[in-house]
């Protein structure tokens, strides 16, 4: 059924989405109504029943988002900051509780406080600003943080003019594609979203597969609390993912790119749309690109908040205007994905490096870092850190000297830090100098890279309580496909909070198999990456957590 559904909801092609018009018909009321649900559906050829399951999956589209006009965000970062509730209780001296909603996550991690009206997200801080802020169109949310590379300036490298950073895609466009796909393998670049699979394979597996039409997606909706690397590149850098994507078209003779990004970044949407309308005027896109046979068009579609689209298949099956949940596999998407066609995803800091080793071959982005982990990485550091902000690191280099040298230490007293997002390691404080910022370095020692984003844990925050949440979260934003995932999760959120709450004592012998069975039973990682910071927990803060375990 879901192939025949891929297929009507493609027959339209790329420009006229149903998807991107339920999110438009959101818009003035936060939810679509019914009677404009049914006509898409009519409009499509689909059964109303897949409008509305869809509509009913994201938080900005289903029924209780309906009359929302302020959200707060609650990350993690934020969470453990503490700030949510004080920005809630500011915000009701304007609103009506049932008129705030809830974001994960803004972005704004350097500050750990944040909330969105009227399309636009601010600072936490700027809540004393909410008359300013409601009273008028000045764009008031200027988002200023420290960005800095402590080496080669790469993805931190400043733009300089369209023609000058374009040249190297012209150039490319004059070589045969399988060469300039051989420089992709031989950077050994790998994707930056927490898998590491080496990117040139990727290309090259929907490079082999026959058909007239292909697609190269943008993974944009990696929403993880803590993180804002996607975001910098999108707002800052959007030249240098669009580079990549017209690379990875033109190398899998793709001719269709499309940007997921997410509704928590609306600035985003906004730059990136900009960019494209640039390249559009200096034809840097459309048919027969500068004389070289290549076509290439894109379009952005802007999600509608859910967490489980980060994972690649249910990011498509989005796209497509179904609910997203995760996809058997295999056929893996380079065979059979956006709309049963050839696709190839990756992250938007993955797509970012291809202008460096484009314009420098393979063997230069190589020679950076060490030897399975090559290039740089973007690092996201929150506002425990002395100086958050953004920063570009080789890979190798050691955690120890992120924290202290270029972070500056921490404010207050920190426990733990959580890098690579929820389904993250939680790294305790005593570990920092024992990593180093690479793949290998963080699997040999339990954890996980990831996107590279480290949330502070406090020391007067509650580690069983840091658990409750990662189960909350993991639980709320599952898709719902397998058992393991959609009941395992909200059964460790159970488990965690009755502990805090009562006197229960945990049975540790059913935890730890409730974990090996999210771990092995997932279709995903969501499900399956959820125990990894939970068994870190349990390692490092025994003596905190036994409490409430028998």
């Amino acid at each position: 059924m879901s192939d025949n559904l891929s297929e009507l909801l493609g027959k339209k092609g790329v420009k006229d989405n149903f998807f991107d018009k339920l999110g438009k018909l959101a818009k003035p009321d936060g939810t679509p109504s019914d009677v404009a649900m049914a006509k898409l559906a009519e409009e499509f050829l689909i059964g109303k029943a897949n409008a509305f399951g869809t509509a009913s999956f994201y938080d900005f589209l289903k029924p209780e988002n309906k009359g929302k006009k302020v959200y707060v965000c609650n990350g993690t970062a934020c969470v453990c900051a503490g700030t949510q509730e004080k920005v809630i209780d500011s915000l009701k001296d304007k609103f009506d509780a049932d008129e705030i909603g809830h974001m994960t996550c803004l972005g704004r991690c350097h500050e750990n406080s944040a909330f969105h009206y009227d399309g636009k997200n601010y600072s936490g801080t700027a809540i004393s600003n909410l008359n300013s802020i409601i009273d008028s169109e000045n764009n008031l949310n200027q988002d200023n943080y420290i960005i800095k590379a402590s080496g080669k300036k790469i993805l931190t490298k400043p733009f300089t003019n369209i023609q000058e950073y374009y040249q190297p895609f012209l150039d490319a466009l004059k070589k045969d594609s399988l060469d300039v796909l051989e420089e992709i393998k031989t950077s050994n670049v790998r994707g930056r979203g927490g898998a590491g699979f080496p990117m040139g394979l990727k290309l090259q597996f929907c490079r082999n597969v026959e058909n007239e039409t292909k697609f190269i997606i943008c993974n944009a909706d990696e929403g993880d609390p803590g993180a804002y690397s996607d975001r910098y590149l999108l707002e800052h850098q959007p030249h240098s993912v669009l580079f990549g994507m017209l690379i990875s078209g033109y190398v899998t003779h793709a001719k269709y790119g499309i940007v997921y990004i997410r509704a928590e970044y609306p600035e985003s949407v906004k730059i990136v749309q900009d960019a494209i309308d640039e390249l559009e005027k200096e034809r840097l896109i459309g048919t027969n690109i500068n004389g070289s046979g290549f076509d290439f068009q894109f379009k952005i579609i802007q999600a509608q908040g859910s967490y489980i689209c980060g994972e690649e298949t249910a990011l498509i099956n989005s796209i497509e205007g179904q609910r997203p949940e995760v996809r058997v596999r295999p056929p893996f998407p380079a065979q059979k994905g956006l709309f049963n066609k050839p696709t190839t995803v990756n992250n938007v800091e993955t797509l970012a490096a291809l202008h460096f080793i484009i314009s420098n071959g393979g063997q230069a982005w190589k020679a950076i870092g060490t030897e399975r982990s090559s290039g740089t990485k973007l690092v996201s550091l929150d506002s425990f850190f002395n100086n958050p902000g953004m920063y570009e690191v080789e890979m190798g280099t050691p955690l120890s000297y992120v924290v202290n040298e270029l972070g500056g230490g921490f404010k207050s007293d920190i426990k733990a830090v959580q890098i690579g997002g929820p389904l993250g390691g939680l790294v305790p404080i005593s570990k920092i100098n024992d990593l180093t910022i690479d793949f290998e370095s963080f699997s040999s020692q339990g954890f996980l890279l990831g996107h590279a984003s480290i949330v502070s844990v406090p020391s007067d925050y509650p580690i069983m309580k840091f658990i409750e949440h990662l189960f909350d979260f993991a639980a709320y934003e599952s898709c719902g496909k397998c058992f393991p995932c959609r009941l395992g999760t909200k059964r460790g959120q159970e488990l965690a909070e009755k502990a805090l709450t009562s006197d229960y004592k945990i049975d540790k012998k059913l935890f730890t198999d409730l974990l090996t069975t999210l771990e092995q039973g997932s279709l995903c990682a969501h499900g399956g990456g959820i125990p990894l910071p939970v068994r870190n927990a349990l390692q490092y803060f025994d003596d905190e957590l036994r409490h409430y375990f028998n």
